[in-house]
């Protein structure tokens, strides 16, 4: 989810946020409770921290009845206390993360995308300049394209949760507050209401995980209906993720995000990943892209990354730099760069991680799926996709197994020794 400072001034609270989605942290259990009780069935503590609050929200704009309606009905959602502390149970590699993210399924799901969505990416690419594929990627990485935006497993009632955060978390506890009312003015704008806001743990929300900040500050009425939503079609979701690439993140029109090259070992060197260049003095030291092709804008500055020894080397430009402002995470954005990549029929990395392995394609995870419940492994399905419940179930397989490192990768060793199992 976008945030407002710089990336690299990006609150610790907010990155967490992040983390916690992509580690499948917030699919776990919890107790909601929105809109039912009175505020005499809120706690002493916090039935007082409402009441003094209150002077806060009057003050920041928000009318006394939209807060009395608001605040008065909610119950805080405790469980996030433990959501934030949480720590992964597992570790990915880069290619790992990648691969995960850059799934058969979510490329395909992608191309459907691009076809249906056809003329809103047009207008949207013409209005903002933003690449149609990074914007599908970006779609694809934080809603698995709207697919998860209302899906109780994973989202949950957003007030009560920025409420037990404003009021019982001392960490980041300025932060909280604010999303709070940001969360609250959108309300009081008559935007939304309490029980259409479903997101993260954290406040983020819609197909492309708006914080309440963004959706008030950078949120478009693309679609025209008098009000700014990350839900429903997603027209105004692109568009105002687009808009915050060009404004918070400073986009440039015409420029790619980067590409893949070819590094000698001699050249590793160089990838010093903050030295700029234009492409056409990095083709003079001897660099050249991966695909053989020609710099298509010579002059455009760029640095040289190299992110693991051994593995594939890129040429980074602004427009990298502007999706990492979105998600302050180098893997978080080459994967959502190599989706979009993906989706436009662009092929795999040309270098292989060290390492590493190729994605394991949809029917070969279904069967990972498949072999895991008939061994008793619960998946939750069996439909291709690596969710939180394969995860899991995969982590349980690799440690009753014996494998090492238990790491819950859906890929080709697994399959294999869940072949040699049967």
């Amino acid at each position: 989810m976008p945030r407002i400072p710089p990336a690299d001034a990006i609150p610790p609270a907010t990155y967490l946020t992040r983390r916690a989605m992509i580690s499948g942290a917030l699919g776990l259990a919890t107790g909601l409770a929105f809109g039912g009780p009175s505020i005499a069935a809120q706690s002493p503590a916090f039935a007082n921290w409402v009441a003094g609050f209150r002077a806060r929200a009057i003050k920041r704009g928000i009318s006394e009845a939209t807060y009395n309606r608001v605040m008065n009905a909610v119950t805080p959602d405790t469980s996030v206390y433990a959501l934030q502390r949480s720590q992964p149970e597992f570790t990915e590699q880069m290619w790992q993360y990648i691969n995960r993210r850059c799934s058969e399924w979510r490329v395909n799901t992608g191309k459907e995308r691009a076809r249906e969505h056809a003329g809103l990416l047009a207008r949207v690419e013409k209005d903002y300049g933003v690449d149609r594929y990074t914007l599908l990627g970006l779609w694809g990485m934080e809603s698995s394209f709207g697919d998860v935006v209302t899906n109780t497993k994973y989202m949950r009632p957003v007030i009560p949760a920025l409420a037990a955060l404003a009021f019982g978390e001392p960490r980041r506890r300025a932060y909280w507050e604010a999303e709070l009312l940001n969360a609250l003015t959108i309300i009081d704008r008559g935007w939304a209401q309490p029980a259409d806001m479903i997101g993260s743990w954290a406040g983020a929300m819609g197909h492309t995980q708006w914080m309440p900040e963004v959706w008030l500050n950078m949120g478009v009425d693309y679609d025209r209906d008098g009000r700014a939503s990350p839900f429903g079609k997603p027209d105004d979701s692109l568009a105002g993720s687009a808009r915050y690439l060009v404004e918070r993140g400073k986009w440039r029109r015409g420029e790619a995000w980067g590409c893949e090259v070819k590094l000698t070992a001699g050249q590793a060197r160089l990838a010093d990943n903050r030295t700029m260049r234009s492409y056409a003095k990095w083709q003079e030291l001897g660099i050249r892209r991966a695909d053989g092709a020609a710099f298509a804008r010579p002059d455009d500055q760029v640095k040289l990354w190299l992110p693991v020894s051994g593995g594939p080397a890129f040429l980074l430009g602004q427009n990298f730099r502007s999706v990492y402002s979105y998600n302050p995470s180098i893997s978080y954005t080459l994967a959502l760069l190599h989706l979009g990549d993906l989706v436009r029929g662009d092929p795999p990395f040309h270098q292989q991680f060290p390492g590493g392995e190729r994605a394991p394609t949809l029917e070969e995870v279904k069967e990972i799926q498949r072999r895991l419940t008939e061994r008793g492994f619960k998946t939750d399905g069996i439909d291709g996709r690596t969710g939180t419940d394969t995860v899991k179930a995969i982590l349980a397989f690799q440690k009753s197994a014996g494998m090492e490192p238990a790491d819950g990768y859906a890929g080709l060793k697994v399959l294999a020794r869940l072949r040699q199992g049967s």
